[in-house]
């Protein structure tokens, strides 16, 4: 059976724990800024725009570009420049207007799009609130980038993910915190990988659900929809890791005896002269050395009396400074006259390990 622990968390994970509880915690005040603040105040903009009216001078107040209501006059195109700091396509329309004033506004997409854009060209372009929202081409309009129609949704595809990211470190601190050795004894368990997995899925279903969506409720139902899809995809990945990892957590590995020397990456640990910690390991035909430099003196041979007695993951109880190969690493357990030898590296190189040290029966194991 897979090794399981009880202890208290050490010092070493008191700080994920911590850094996962400050990171929900900000995730969670940067959703709330983002979607009662920022999303409000845009919502409320756009209504304002659609609820505009044109104006009318009646001589009971002031209008013009940045009065309310929408203030309409003719202009003269100038001339079109594409804008090229910007990696969404668009160009800017420079204009004379009725008033004899100079002005500029910016459209999405490319001035050749559009065959009523020469220069000389008549337009209406329309101002509220001191910025051309919308330009006429005659019966054509094209809305200008400070159209304020959809804004919200900037707002609410940073607030999902910082609320969904919010909730994976509440997951993460709530692994660290109360389940995280009550479960398994491995580095990696999928009991906390699962989760994040379904953390960042739920993410990326936030990130895209308001920009096929016409409203933040119907984007929210969108995300409501996704949801299953997302729980369902890690409960089928929960189950196959579930079969795959339990019982004995021996992984089967085939000796490669090196026909040459081959060095890799590796750490030897453990209370003895040739566990040296992370570095090099040496494998060449009957023999395995590790060494932390170029140097011939910096190299120690492995006793030959040293046996190997399984492969494993790693274990978070290893000894500190074993390294993580970017989560691919496997760890064989060694005696030497009885004392324990971790010998650790990457999974592809650990058949030239077991080449190299000559295994015995016992260290291929016919379970995984």
């Amino acid at each position: 059976m897979t090794p399981t622990s009880t202890a208290p968390p050490d010092p070493a994970h008191r700080i994920p724990m911590r850094a996962s509880a400050v990171m929900s915690s900000l995730c969670v005040l940067v959703a709330a800024l983002l979607l009662l603040v920022g999303m409000r105040g845009a919502l409320d903009e756009e209504r304002a725009f659609r609820d505009a009216v044109a104006c009318a001078s009646d001589g009971k107040g002031a209008v013009g570009r940045e009065s309310d209501c929408l203030w309409t006059l003719g202009a003269r195109i100038d001339r079109t420049e594409a804008e090229r700091r910007r990696k969404t396509s668009s160009y800017w329309m420079y204009l004379t207007e009725a008033d004899g004033s100079s002005s500029r506004t910016r459209l999405p997409g490319s001035a050749s799009e559009r065959p009523d854009t020469r220069a000389g060209d008549r337009v209406e372009v329309t101002y509220w609130r001191g910025q051309i929202r919308y330009v006429d081409f005659g019966s054509a309009r094209g809305y200008t980038t400070a159209d304020p129609r959809g804004d919200y949704r900037v707002f609410l595809t940073w607030g999902f993910v910082a609320g969904f990211q919010g909730l994976t470190y509440l997951w993460c601190w709530y692994w660290y915190a109360a389940r995280l050795f009550r479960v398994s004894v491995r580095a990696y368990p999928w009991q906390f990988g699962v989760p994040l997995i379904g953390g960042f899925g739920l993410t990326a279903v936030g990130a895209a659900a308001p920009w096929p969506t016409d409203s933040p409720w119907a984007a929210l139902g969108l995300v409501g929809l996704c949801t299953p899809a997302v729980l369902a995809v890690c409960g089928v990945i929960a189950l196959f890791l579930w079969r795959r990892q339990r019982g004995d957590d021996t992984v089967t590995v085939t000796p490669s005896v090196p026909t040459t020397e081959r060095r890799f990456p590796g750490a030897v640990l453990g209370e003895r002269s040739y566990a040296t910690g992370q570095g090099q390991l040496i494998a060449t035909p009957g023999h395995l050395a590790t060494t932390t430099g170029p140097l011939a003196a910096l190299r120690r041979e492995m006793p030959r009396g040293l046996t190997p007695v399984r492969v494993r993951p790693p274990y978070r109880t290893d000894p500190a400074g074993r390294p993580d190969h970017g989560g691919r690493a496997l760890v064989l357990e060694c005696e030497d006259d009885g004392v324990p030898v971790l010998i650790v590296t990457h999974r592809k190189h650990m058949p030239l390990v077991l080449g190299a040290l000559r295994p015995t029966p016992a260290t291929e194991p016919a379970r995984q």
